[in-house]
Order: structure tokens, then C-alpha cells, then sequence
């Protein structure tokens, strides 16, 4: 991962773990689907993502997310370097396939930190 990106990823996980530590559990959701899309290209972080949103979820006790969560953590090892629908925020209340609708900063992040 590109030291940039690596720096907007974090950024992301550290806004969801200050969120979650506050207890507005919708403000973590939302840094975990942001940082979702920085890491869909790199499978441990990608996974890693995953794992942090079923943690959310098992915390905020929603049965849905835990198991969702549990198999997109596996199949973001297996196929992050394959195929990952752009913008697919992760969560478990949409389709695993779905792309979805950059947010604009993160779609200027992922350009500008494109690896050549």
C-alpha cells in the first residue's frame, strides 16, 4: 500500500476507534466503510477492515453484521487482488458485489496514490 494511502487508511481507523470509544457506534460504521474502500486492493488490510467491522458489530450486537462480516473477512483474503466492486462500502446490509458511488475525496485519494 502506498505510504499516502497507508496514511488516509489509518486516518480512517483511528476516527472509527475515537467514534467507537465515544460510543457513537454510526460515526465508527461510517470510518470502517471509508476505510473499507482504501483498502479493498490489499487483502490483509482489507480483511482487517472486515474484522474491525465485525468486532463493531458483535459490540452493537447485530447477529447481520457479525456473519457478514465474518465471510466478506475471508473472502477479502482470497479475492482482494482479483476483483473488489469500486466503492463497496462493506457492510453487511449491502450487496458483497454492489459497486457502489465513490465518495469524492476518497476517489481523489485513490488517484492521486495509485500505484504505478
Amino acid at each position: 500500500m502506498h505510504s499516502e494511502l497507508k496514511r488516509f487508511f489509518r486516518a480512517e481507523l483511528q476516527a472509527a476507534h475515537e467514534a467507537e470509544k465515544r460510543g457513537d457506534f454510526q460515526s465508527a460504521f461510517t470510518h470502517l466503510e471509508r476505510a473499507h474502500i482504501l483498502s479493498q486492493k490489499y487483502a490483509l488490510a482489507h480483511a482487517a477492515t472486515h474484522i474491525r467491522m465485525l468486532k463493531l458489530g458483535w459490540r452493537t450486537r447485530d447477529a447481520r453484521e457479525v456473519v457478514g462480516q465474518f465471510t466478506r473477512a475471508i473472502a477479502a483474503l482470497l479475492f482482494s487482488r482479483i476483483w473488489v466492486p469500486a466503492g463497496n462500502t462493506g457492510r453487511a446490509n449491502v450487496s458483497a458485489f454492489a459497486p457502489m458511488p465513490l465518495p469524492e475525496d476518497l476517489a481523489r485519494v485513490l488517484t492521486e496514490t495509485r500505484e504505478r
